[in-house]
């Protein structure tokens, strides 16, 4: 590992399913260690998966299996700047699939309960507009969404004069 800071994520012995599937969703993303614990632990037993070492869209991040002590909040989400809304529907899709869950705002919980914000950068241009008016209209429409639509956003500044 390179990076100074990694941020680790505790799971309940689904690190090695759910940096699988993270990684296939980004790109510049990858495992890079699957480490197996040469001990029992309150975890798991000596030889299951204890760690796996990730990358993701070009981050590195540690996933542990560390049994059900802890689990996810809202505190600590991932953003996801999407180009488009080609990107937006195929991640927002992607994560709430078998068992995520939508939230307002462009949030969602994916099946592991890890919060992420799939975010267009559209929305941050429009919602840091220069023109008060156009940011308004913008952060109006966007807190009556769940994903991201960003046609309705457009809509909704165009009405701005």
């Amino acid at each position: 590992m390179a990076d100074k800071i990694v941020p680790c994520l505790w799971f309940d012995g689904d690190a090695e399913a759910a940096t699988a599937f993270y990684v296939g969703l980004l790109p510049d993303s990858r495992i890079t260690a699957v480490n197996r614990s040469p001990v029992d632990t309150p975890s798991g037993v000596a030889g299951s998966v204890l760690t796996v070492q990730f990358v993701l869209a070009g981050r590195e991040y540690v996933a542990l299996n560390g049994g059900s002590a802890f689990h996810f909040t809202e505190a600590v989400s991932f953003m996801v700047m999407t180009e488009n809304q080609a990107e937006t529907d195929r991640l927002w899709n992607a994560l709430i699939a078998d068992g995520g869950s939508e939230n307002v705002c462009g949030w969602l919980k994916d099946r592991w309960g890890l919060s992420w914000q799939i975010t267009p950068r559209r929305l941050l241009d429009l919602t840091t507009d220069a023109d008060p008016a156009r940011a308004k209209a913008a952060m109006q429409a966007m807190m009556k969404m769940r994903k991201i639509d960003i046609a309705a956003l457009d809509a909704a500044v165009a009405t701005v004069r």
